[in-house]
């Protein structure tokens, strides 16, 4: 049985992605890219949008790609991300 991940381990994998990887912000570019099956993983804030959060997750379940949910809102996920503005998802792409 897989090992599942706690909230330091998400947020270590997390900041790797962040300096490491082409990743994408934003709920329209992430679901246009899991359309083409682009996306690699999935990291939410805290308080993403319902509608956003269901939307990702259909797709995200389809493509089989792994959704991650961190313990910050929008707005500190974005100064993780060393951006001026908030930011409620972000993908990792492949």
């Amino acid at each position: 049985m897989a090992k599942k991940k706690t909230v330091d381990d998400v947020l270590v994998s997390f900041k790797k992605d962040i300096k490491g990887k082409n990743i994408i912000f934003g709920s329209e570019r992430t679901i246009k890219a899991l359309r083409t099956g682009q996306i690699e993983r999935i990291y939410f804030s805290s308080n993403c949008p319902e509608v956003a959060e269901e939307d990702i997750r259909t797709y995200a379940g389809i493509s089989e790609v792994p959704l991650f949910q961190l313990q910050y809102p929008n707005d500190e996920v974005g100064a993780l991300c060393k951006k001026p503005f908030a930011i409620s998802v972000v993908a990792v792409t492949k």
